[in-house]
């Protein structure tokens, strides 16, 4: 058996974007290395067996507790972690089974090796990545965005664990900059890569169960469907997440009469997706954001909007998204969803990364960011992107299979390094 861990790629966060990187991992790497012994670092308790599955088919796999606990006990701590290599009497089963990998794989949850969300994320994201290195375990950074890194030291550690690993990969031509100045004079092509974002290789898998109404809408019974995703960090968070974010549109305003208008002016019906599936108590909620706009949209829209209520993962929701004429989302990966899938996007995002994805398939002018618009001139913005959706559709389908081949040369590539190192 060929032992490879994976990190930053938490499957049990809620997070549809997150478990989107670590279900593609996965399945690229296992169908690259059929003997793979995969343990998945997440944020349970202990070492525990699992299954991966992929409709039918099953294999199993390891899964491992990691956290950024201050209860020092706890042996998923980093803390633990990084105080057993120290003592060599403390035995931690997260340090044994890194040093008894082949190679170990990080992705950073995507988009999180950055100091931008303070330093206690920063030690979460970063100490794992100094003990697979204090264990001379071969690291390699999965396709991902690098920075920014506001703060001296933070920058000082990231350079530090880029020249230091195995190979580093970016997932945008932008990402590929930073990790360059990263890097510096030791920046070496056979090492560091620009590639994709490997949820393009999510499969797509239609749910066991879902609402019949719904069903026959994305059958196309009752005419065109758009998807709208909602934020719920940016809806639900209000002025406060607008002033953390630098976000000068009013993005509820905007989201409301968005759909508005477009109930005014066409003849679709609309699907509000969530793609964060938290408890609705939490602020990330995109479901109890979902719900807030229909309440302020009122009861006479209910027979041409409907909320995508339920249990789904990434595959399912994928499924969804790609029987769609049209999505917007503010989500990332649920617009990398729609992308892969061949359908029209349009984002409203408020991070640089989202561009940089969608200049991948040559769709950056599909991107608007409520950082820079006021929320008129955001609102005409997406409504010309959906009006344009058609046009959009032939030139994303020929630049599709050309992404699409470049992330799986990437994993043959990474594959082939697990291998060999």
């Amino acid at each position: 058996m060929t032992a490879i861990s994976l990190l930053g790629a938490a499957p049990d966060t809620g997070n549809l974007g997150v478990s989107a990187l670590s279900r593609a991992v996965a399945i690229s790497i296992k169908a690259r290395i059929p003997n793979l012994d995969l343990c998945i670092f997440d944020n349970g308790r202990g070492l525990r067996r699992g299954n991966l599955q992929v409709g039918s088919e099953q294999w199993p796999i390891r899964m491992c507790g990691l956290s950024n606990s201050r209860r020092i006990y706890r042996r998923e701590s980093i803390a633990n972690m990084l105080l057993s290599q120290i003592l060599p009497g403390i035995k931690n089963p997260g340090v044994h089974t890194l040093a008894q990998s082949r190679a170990v794989l990080d992705i950073s949850g995507g988009d999180s090796f950055t100091d931008l969300y303070g330093p206690r994320r920063f030690s979460l994201i970063s100490g794992p990545k100094q003990i697979a290195l204090r264990e001379q375990r071969p690291l390699i950074l999965l396709p991902q965005t690098y920075g920014p890194f506001r703060n001296k030291k933070s920058r000082a550690q990231a350079a530090d664990i880029v020249r230091r690993c195995h190979s580093a990969w970016a997932r945008d031509r932008h990402s590929f900059e930073i990790l360059s100045e990263l890097l510096g004079p030791e920046f070496d092509p056979r090492r560091h890569h620009c590639g994709v974002d490997v949820a393009f290789l999510l499969p797509a898998m239609a749910p066991a169960n879902m609402d019949r109404r719904i069903r026959s809408w994305l059958d196309g019974e009752q005419g065109e469907v758009v998807g709208l995703n909602v934020s719920g960090l940016i809806f639900n968070g209000g002025n406060d997440a607008a002033r953390q974010y630098g976000i000068v549109a009013n993005y509820p305003m905007v989201l409301q009469q968005l759909v508005e208008r477009l109930l005014a002016e066409t003849d679709v019906n609309i699907l509000l997706i969530p793609h964060v599936q938290v408890s609705p108590d939490e602020c990330e909620s995109d479901l109890r954001a979902c719900r807030h706009l229909l309440q302020r949209l009122g009861p006479r829209v209910a027979g041409r909007v409907k909320i995508l209520d339920g249990e789904y993962n990434e595959m399912e929701i994928k499924w969804v998204i790609a029987r769609l004429g049209w999505f917007c989302g503010t989500r990332m990966h649920a617009t990398i969803a729609a992308l892969s899938s061949g359908v029209p996007t349009a984002a409203i995002a408020y991070s640089d990364k989202t561009r940089g994805v969608f200049a991948t398939c040559n769709q950056q002018e599909q991107v608007f960011d409520p950082r820079t618009l006021d929320s008129g001139d955001l609102l005409d913005a997406v409504y010309q992107a959906f009006q344009c959706r058609n046009s959009l559709r032939v030139p994303l389908s020929e630049q599709l299979p050309e992404v699409m081949a470049q992330a799986h040369q990437q994993m043959d590539k990474i594959a082939g390094d697990c291998i060999s190192a």
